[in-house]
């Protein structure tokens, strides 16, 4: 009994697009991950944009160049996120790229309509800090977990992690520090606090959830 029960668990489900198995997601599970995942992160720049406050990463670059240039967020960020796709293809291969490039677009797409469906009047900053680096966090949590990402430092975080067993959220609160560090050219003393504390919610949900001998699907 015990032997095929271990068989059942590892059977692919032969249902087309449903096929998966305890070792890989299925396509209709990658998708629904990807959207989900881009939805939330979308959110939480919204809850952040709301209350003008930065993040670290190229979503944190994203919002100095719209500061400073006036451009739409979604813009700069899909424009930023380019460069990335490179290195993605080189080491982390097509899948990831294309699942990379799907969920950056989704977002910067999301970004820009947001508004337009929801009216953030009046937030505390504190409160956008906390809920929107955690939604954010989440929402590159389910993206990791379907190896995709937001580009960017993402990318640089999950190679690292696959290559030498970093933290892919350890590495990308050191790579969100650079960022937020150049915020004090644009942003009060208090924004920069807050911001931080949105890096660090963001990154520790990271840390704490993502690891890959805890979690190995692909």
């Amino acid at each position: 009994m015990a032997e095929s029960g271990d068989k059942r668990s590892t059977a692919r489900t032969p249902i087309g697009l449903w096929a998966s198995s305890t070792e890989r997601h299925s396509l209709v599970e990658d998708i629904q991950g990807i959207a989900a995942g881009s939805m939330l992160a979308a959110l939480g720049v919204t809850l952040l944009s709301s209350a003008h406050l930065l993040i670290g990463g190229t979503a944190g670059l994203g919002f100095l160049l719209r500061y400073a240039s006036g451009l739409s967020f979604g813009v700069v960020f899909f424009l930023l996120n380019l460069p990335f796709y490179v290195i993605a293809y080189k080491r982390l291969g097509l899948a990831f790229t294309l699942k990379t490039f799907s969920a950056v677009a989704l977002t910067s797409a999301l970004t820009e309509v947001l508004p337009g469906l929801m009216r953030i009047e009046d937030i505390h900053p504190l409160a956008a800090a906390l809920f929107g680096g955690l939604l954010i966090g989440t929402g590159m949590l389910a993206l990791f977990r379907h190896r995709a990402s937001l580009g960017g430092f993402g990318i640089v975080a999950l190679y690292l992690q696959d290559k030498f067993g970093w933290r892919a959220g350890l590495v990308q609160l050191g790579l969100d520090g650079v960022v937020l560090a150049l915020s004090f050219l644009v942003a009060t003393p208090l924004v920069i606090l807050l911001s931080i504390l949105a890096a660090l919610t963001l990154n520790l949900t990271l840390a704490i959830n993502h690891r890959t001998d805890r979690y190995i699907v692909r």
